[in-house]
């Protein structure tokens, strides 16, 4: 199959990026049946609210992963990297499992993620290794949600805008830190019209690529509301197939420093992706 490069839609990119992949969450939490108080890490509603909480937050390093199960092959792609909410742009290293042979491994592909647009380096594919690959985001069916291996930080909060039957599970500690756990459904459409202009066009392709608007999640709040972990699970519907997608991102050292320069135009490839 052959595509060209940021021009058309991205279920192809999707293919390759995510050639396996997740299953099941690790959902834990230590208490049930415990109210919430009006703390803004304690108020079911701030799910809803977790993007404008982590973009008054400024930066925070972060960890992704990414499981897909299709027809009996389960993969894994995991991502680590720093992301700055104010300016909505995150860098992240993302490493792809095995081949199915087992006999070699891809390189780590380097992300850079922008409001409009996802760039890889190491894409392989024919792009020559010095050469990035730019999609736009608007341009992809999941609103990359999925495409590149790992979910945007501030899209994956900004979808729990359409977050609803909030249930509050129960308190634990991650990684050290005091959080509330919450479980709901997110609904695509509904976050697509309540996100901000920058992620809006983004989820409203994803609300029209998914195969279900309804996407189930738990979301780990600290004191400060701040996000600290999200997972959501998707059903993505690819080539005809369709992929059972969990998507996991711990965010965490807010405040970090994190630069993220865009490549220029003369290192972006130009040319035919071979998938």
């Amino acid at each position: 199959m052959v595509v060209r490069e940021h021009r058309r839609r991205g279920a192809a990119f999707a293919a390759v990026a995510v050639a396996g992949v997740v299953a099941t969450g690790t959902g834990c939490s230590t208490s049930t049946g415990a109210s919430a108080d009006d703390r803004p890490g304690r108020d079911p509603a701030a799910v809803r609210g977790a993007a404008d909480v982590l973009i008054a937050a400024g930066s925070s390093r972060a960890r992704t992963s990414m499981e897909m199960a299709a027809g009996g092959t389960r993969v894994t792609i995991r991502g680590e990297g720093g992301y700055d909410f104010a300016k909505r742009m995150g860098r992240l290293r993302v490493v792809l499992p095995k081949d199915p042979a087992g006999t070699s491994e891809h390189r780590p592909i380097t992300e850079l993620l922008s409001p409009t647009a996802l760039y890889m380096k190491n894409r392989g594919a024919g792009v020559p290794a010095d050469k990035w690959v730019r999609v736009d985001s608007t341009d992809l069916r999941d609103g990359n949600l999925v495409t590149g291996g790992a979910t945007d930080p501030l899209t994956a909060a900004e979808l729990l805008r359409g977050a609803r039957d909030i249930t509050f599970v129960g308190e634990q500690d991650l990684a050290g830190t005091r959080v509330r756990h919450y479980r709901g459904v997110t609904d695509i459409g509904r976050a697509a019209k309540s996100a901000a202009s920058y992620a809006r066009e983004a989820l409203a392709a994803a609300a029209d690529g998914f195969g279900e608007d309804a996407v189930p999640f738990d979301a780990y709040l600290d004191e400060a509301g701040r996000l600290r972990k999200v997972r959501h699970r998707f059903n993505y519907v690819n080539q005809g197939r369709t992929f059972e997608v969990a998507s996991t991102t711990l965010l965490y050292a807010f405040g970090v420093g994190v630069a993220v320069a865009l490549p220029p135009e003369e290192d972006i490839f130009a040319g035919e992706i071979k998938m």
